[in-house]
C-alpha cells in the first residue's frame, strides 16, 4: 500500500476529517488538509501565561514529538518559537504524532485567543497537514 493511502487510512480510522484549503499555493501538486482544532493543553503549567502578551491568532507555532515523555508516548508539545506553551491533548495527538514519526509535514496555527479563566480555553489552534499528491 502506499504511504499516502496509509497516512489516509490512519486519519479515517482515527475518524478525522479530512478537508482540502485551497491557500492559492504556487505548486498544485501539494496540498493543506485541516487536520484537527483543539484547545491547548498544560496552559498553566508551561509557559503560555508569561507570553501571552506576545501571541496573536494567525501566529504560527511549532509542534515537537516527546516521544519518551513518561506521561503519554504520543506527547506531542506545542511551542511558540523557543518558548514551551503546552501540549496537544492526550485524546487528540496520536495521530499527530504518527504523522509526525514518519516524517510529515504539519502546520499549525493559533485560530482563537481569549481571556479566560478556564485554561482549556485560552488557545485554540488549527493543525494541518502539508502533502504532496
Amino acid at each position: 500500500m502506499k504511504r499516502k493511502n496509509i497516512l489516509f487510512s490512519i486519519l479515517r480510522m482515527a475518524g478525522m476529517a479530512l478537508r482540502p484549503i485551497s491557500h492559492g499555493l504556487s505548486c498544485p501538486a501539494r496540498r493543506r488538509v485541516v487536520l484537527q482544532e483543539s484547545p491547548l493543553a498544560g496552559f498553566q503549567y508551561h509557559r503560555a501565561a508569561s507570553i501571552w502578551p506576545f501571541l496573536s491568532v494567525g501566529e504560527h507555532l511549532h509542534l515537537k514529538r516527546e516521544p519518551s515523555n513518561p506521561h503519554d508516548r504520543y506527547a506531542v508539545a506545542v511551542w511558540f518559537k523557543n518558548e514551551h506553551l503546552g501540549y496537544i491533548p492526550r485524546r487528540e495527538n496520536r495521530t499527530l504524532a504518527r504523522l509526525l514519526d514518519q516524517g510529515e509535514r504539519l502546520e499549525t496555527t493559533i485560530v482563537r485567543l481569549l481571556e479566560e479563566e478556564n485554561p482549556w480555553r485560552k488557545i485554540r489552534f488549527r493543525v494541518e497537514w502539508l502533502h504532496s499528491g
